[in-house]
């Protein structure tokens, strides 16, 4: 893991086209303004698992058979 110290007003590049930008600073609460691409899905780390759980749980109650079935009307 990287570990970086930034002032207010002060910025992270990641790649040529997302910058992480340090907004405000109050007692235990950082403030970060994210500038990235459209294409590019920023969800809070609680958020994501909670997608990836959901998305697991919904790939699981799909059955073979349903499967099948989409892929026969698709050709």
């Amino acid at each position: 893991m990287l570990v970086l110290s930034r002032k207010i007003q002060e910025a992270i590049q990641i790649g040529d086209d997302i910058e992480l930008k340090i907004i405000s600073i109050e007692g235990d609460q950082v403030k970060i303004g994210i500038d990235a691409p459209k294409h590019v899905e920023i969800h809070r780390k609680e958020v994501y698992l909670a997608i990836q759980e959901e998305n697991s749980a919904a790939a699981k109650t799909v059955s073979v058979d349903v499967l099948k079935g989409f892929v026969q009307t698709k050709k």
